[in-house]
């Protein structure tokens, strides 16, 4: 993600966010099946080169914009294909009220960059990713069986998986919106990518991807699956997804994949030096609390519980290195200016919480 600079701040390390985390890549490339073992090589030397990239890119400060009314009401989308090349962006395949392409992949990236804008812009008024109504761009096709999606801070990015353990990336919406959502938070809060900052960073996207995939389906809090990357896994991989926030830590179980090792609550909490301090792994914390606060209020999630993280995240409250405990305290707060005190929004709010140790 670009940093950008605000009320005075020096930018940050730009960072690069990708849906699969690196220790699970870690895991297939130890794998005794060559040909797994070599795809996801290559998605790990692909990212680590990107984020080598990106660190050494100079940081270009981006100034959040207020929330522009005026913006146009309607998304700006342009489909390219990589062609599986590494080159950004590739070919432009497909424009903004254009005809449905043959390419069934263009299609899903159009379809799920529309359904992100449409989640901010109708649920709480936000144009797009920086709120003034930024252009949505992605490249399908992006390398060789390449096993991940990113937000690179400019744009999305989908590989088509190895057909094997992955497969392509825009088959899950909330894959897109997860992704996307990156670029929200790098417009607002910009959270450090490390540790519980990052952690919360992921979270916030997990969240709003679940949503994004809520909100196109039709579905209730009760009615949702609250998984990541349904879909995603191959055929003959023993998972159901990337992640869970109803029961983080059971997503998979696999040989090649190995266990899924997101914690619930603070009492798993990984303390770890890979993957950012764990920004994959310990978000299965608050995601968690998310979904208690959900299935607490009942109904539509992106209405009221939804409401409640986007004010937390937009409010120029949460801090850029935000830990757990702020986003608690914050989000309650949240809560308590929009629904009153007292209400079932604030003691979901404070049950959520301390269900996942954090009360």
């Amino acid at each position: 993600m670009d940093a950008f600079l605000s009320h005075g701040h020096t930018p940050h390390h730009p960072v690069f966010c990708t849906v699969v985390p690196p220790h699970l890549l870690d895991k297939v490339a130890r794998s005794a099946d060559s040909t797994r073992a070599d795809a996801a090589q290559r998605t790990l030397e692909t990212d680590a080169l990107l984020r080598t990239r990106r660190r050494i890119s100079t940081v270009r400060g981006i100034v959040p914009a207020d929330a522009d009314p005026s913006a146009p009401e309607g998304p700006r989308r342009t489909i390219y294909d990589a062609q599986h090349h590494t080159r950004l962006p590739g070919k432009k395949v497909r424009a903004e009220g254009a005809d449905a392409s043959k390419d069934a992949t263009v299609n899903r990236a159009y379809a799920g960059l529309g359904a992100t804008y449409e989640l901010f812009l109708k649920a709480y008024g936000r144009h797009s990713i920086d709120g003034s109504g930024l252009p949505l761009d992605a490249s399908v096709h992006y390398g060789e069986a390449y096993d991940n999606a990113f937000w690179d801070g400019q744009q999305m990015v989908f590989g088509d998986g190895d057909g094997d353990l992955f497969l392509d990336f825009t088959v899950s919406v909330d894959v897109i919106g997860h992704e996307l959502t990156h670029g929200v938070t790098q417009y607002t809060a910009n959270l450090d990518y490390h540790g519980q900052s990052g952690a919360l960073n992921e979270s916030l996207s997990d969240v709003f991807g679940s949503l994004i995939k809520q909100y196109s389906l039709g579905q209730t809090a009760d009615q949702a699956d609250w998984l990541i990357g349904a879909g995603l896994l191959g055929p003959h991989v023993t998972g159901v997804a990337l992640r869970s926030m109803k029961a983080p830590g059971t997503a998979y179980d696999d040989d090649e994949l190995g266990k899924d090792p997101q914690p619930a609550t603070m009492d798993g909490y990984v303390t770890t030096s890979r993957d950012n301090g764990g920004v994959h792994i310990n978000s299965g914390i608050p995601n968690h609390a998310f979904y208690v606060v959900a299935t607490e209020l009942g109904g539509k999630a992106w209405e009221r519980a939804g409401q409640i993280w986007y004010d937390t995240l937009t409010g120029g409250q949460l801090e850029s290195r935000a830990d757990f405990k702020d986003f608690a305290r914050l989000s309650t707060t949240a809560a308590v200016a929009r629904y009153g005190e007292g209400g079932a929004e604030h003691q979901a709010l404070q049950k959520a919480w301390a269900a996942v140790g954090l009360g």
